[in-house]
């Protein structure tokens, strides 16, 4: 059985040794539980993406960062409406996806050659972030095709011994996803629309010609 820990000081920490050492965990966010690993690991990575199934072979991961400074090691270029849309939005529900650095593993980038990004603005994810010292993959804790899970129980039921930890912080509020936005085209393009209603990140990118 998967052990199941709580959000204290002391968890965290395991969960961060955890990750370190090249594990998998299951984590609360904002919205579901997500899968975290180091995004650099790619047989971490590569675990994740056989627990989910098919779809991220062909999609990106999600990655996790404490602050900005974090987005050096991950991507490229970082265009000037990328730049609005971080100060407008973040941290919080918006995903921006970037060129992803030449050193990020193509397990990560699913050979797209870019990555999604996103600060987020939950202190337990954030306190997570700090005790693992740099960025995480966030993708959702489901299989393909299946809905993400919003507690602890439905991860191990679901998942079972896939994941090496699960940090229990109860039941998660679901609801939409995060808004996801391509900055590597110009004007950037909304690719799904979630907690960041689509007019707010056009009104952001509009204000830079205004």
């Amino acid at each position: 059985m998967t052990p199941r820990c709580d959000l204290s000081e002391p968890s965290l920490c395991e969960a961060a040794d955890i990750v370190r050492g090249g594990g998998v965990i299951a984590f609360p966010t904002e919205t579901f539980y997500g899968l975290g690993a180091r995004p650099f690991d790619a047989r971490a990575v590569q675990r994740i993406v056989d627990l989910k199934g098919r779809s991220l072979r062909t999609a990106p991961i999600l990655v996790l960062i404490r602050s900005r400074a974090d987005l050096h090691a991950l991507v490229s270029e970082i265009a000037p409406a990328a730049e609005r849309l971080m100060e407008a939005c973040w941290p919080g529900p918006l995903t921006l996806v970037f060129r992803a650095a030449a050193a990020a593993p193509s397990v990560l980038t699913a050979g797209t050659g870019t990555i999604g990004v996103r600060l987020p603005g939950h202190p337990d994810v954030q306190r997570l972030l700090e005790a693992i010292g740099g960025p995480l993959t966030g993708t959702s804790a489901n299989r393909s095709g299946q809905p993400p899970a919003t507690t602890a129980e439905e991860v191990e039921r679901v998942l079972g011994d896939g994941v090496d930890a699960i940090l229990n912080g109860g039941e998660t509020p679901g609801g939409l996803p995060s808004t996801v936005v391509d900055t590597t085209v110009t004007p950037p393009r909304v690719i799904r629309e979630g907690r960041v209603p689509t007019a707010a990140v056009l009104a952001v990118i509009n204000s830079m010609t205004a």
